[in-house]
């Protein structure tokens, strides 16, 4: 008898489940069911193109624009510049700096740590490098000071 009677308790919570799980509920994997409403917000101020709806699944994601910090003395200079100073080491390996400015190129025989040198070239502000910091520098000369 008492077999019986766990056999009925096992089954009616198992045709409870299911009836549950017809009745349009999202199951715990989140597989199916109906996407999530959100709270209307008030309309961007802004009169620029609309991107990507963020409630969207499967919308990119941005990041925010950080601008990078201008080296010693203000903005950065524009066209070819000279910079003289004593070259740093970075914090990444084979990285090198002068005066807030990542040396890109030019030779390395002549540039290195510790040396006190002039180099001539052009900031290359929106150049990716492995360098964490600094702000590009193209060298096309440098020479010990």
């Amino acid at each position: 008898m008492t077999t019986r009677w766990i056999a009925g308790v096992v089954l009616a919570t198992g045709l409870a489940l299911g009836a549950c799980a017809d009745s349009g509920s999202t199951p715990p994997n989140g597989s199916e069911g109906s996407p999530v409403t959100l709270p209307a917000s008030p309309e961007p101020t802004s009169s620029g193109p609309a991107g990507p709806d963020p409630t969207t699944p499967g919308a990119p994601t941005t990041r925010p624009v950080i601008p990078t910090k201008p080296p010693r003395g203000g903005a950065a200079p524009s066209g070819t510049t000279t910079l003289s100073g004593t070259v740093q080491a970075g914090v990444e390996a084979n990285c090198l700096l002068l005066d807030g400015y990542l040396l890109v190129g030019g030779p390395r025989d002549v540039l290195t740590v510790g040396a006190r040198v002039t180099v001539v070239g052009e900031v290359r502000a929106g150049l990716m490098t492995t360098c964490q910091q600094g702000t590009p520098f193209q060298v096309q000369s440098a020479t010990r000071s």
